[in-house]
């Protein structure tokens, strides 16, 4: 049975679009959520404008507690391309998980590839935790993932149709190729 969530004892949280004054605190974030600087290392090249869609952080009063970013991936079949979003990575700290700041930073990212007309996400993640937000397997089961297929590799749909339409191989931003 899973932890009962603890509620939130913030007066106030806020999300804002990250700023260059975040990046220490950010790099902070990611390397306590996932105990290592790999996805730290990640976020540092995946805040180049030709690939990154949102990168988002949680403060709670001015401590950066929480960041999840959106970077473009494409999906190549032969010579045509199409261009998606993915989220990866999210990370809250430890001391502050179970309280709904990923949830938060996950709605407000997909809100914000909405707005920025992007037709789809997607992400390889937990299969009881992303489903919460519309992501699906059966969404992206017909392409192929470099990290692998299965119930970890899911979609959202943002415009009907927009994955059910597209065959092919995910190819994400090279700087994906250093996670280990």
């Amino acid at each position: 049975m899973p932890a009962a969530r603890q509620p939130l004892i913030w007066l106030v949280l806020t999300i804002h679009i990250e700023r260059p004054s975040d990046f220490e605190s950010v790099r902070d974030v990611l390397a306590a959520a996932f105990a290592r600087t790999d996805e730290a290392d990640l976020v540092d090249c995946l805040r180049d404008d030709t690939v990154r869609i949102a990168s988002l952080v949680a403060v709670d009063g001015d401590r950066v507690i929480g960041h999840a970013m959106f970077s473009r991936v494409w999906i190549d079949e032969g010579s045509a391309t199409t261009a998606l979003g993915s989220l990866a990575p999210v990370a809250v700290r430890p001391d502050c998980q179970r309280r709904g700041i990923g949830s938060a930073l996950i709605e407000r990212g997909i809100e914000a590839c909405r707005a920025g007309g992007w037709p789809a996400i997607i992400v390889v993640g937990h299969t009881e935790y992303y489903p919460r937000f519309g992501f699906s397997p059966a969404a992206v089961a017909h392409l192929d993932s470099p990290y692998g297929g299965g119930d970890h590799f899911m979609g959202l749909e943002l415009r009907p149709g927009a994955l059910t339409d597209i065959r092919g191989r995910v190819r994400y931003p090279s700087a994906f190729d250093q996670l280990k």
